[in-house]
């Protein structure tokens, strides 16, 4: 039985032919094994940290920008922590947003991932 051919790795500019998605030199910046919360640094210490902005930031930013009122329930990181702890808790990195706000946000920064070599 004839076996499929080979395409293009999908990492952005890569010409190598995979017969998966990713080549090996780029599939292990793929991979989606997050680990839990917990290990990410969502602990009981952050659960307190989330509580208290929340209670001082009550209302959305991005909806505050279009002059929409919108209780937040999300504290977000606004550039992405990548486990780094110094931008994890730095609270000068954080914003409250809606559900909807945070997830259109997240949605863009996973289309369009930023590498850094």
């Amino acid at each position: 039985m004839p076996m499929k051919p080979k395409r293009p790795c999908k990492h952005p500019g890569c010409p190598r032919l995979t017969g998966g998605q990713y080549c090996e030199l780029h599939a292990a910046l793929h991979t989606s094994d997050r680990g839990s919360a917990f290990e990410r640094g969502y602990s009981h210490r952050w659960q307190a940290a989330r509580k208290q902005f929340l209670a001082n930031h009550p209302l959305c930013a991005e909806c505050e920008r279009i002059e929409k009122l919108t209780p937040a329930t999300i504290v977000d990181h606004i550039k992405p922590h990548r486990g780094d702890p110094a931008l994890f808790w730095d609270e000068k990195n954080w914003q409250p947003l809606c559900k909807k706000c945070h997830d259109r946000k997240t949605r863009l920064e996973d289309q369009r991932p930023e590498y850094r070599y």
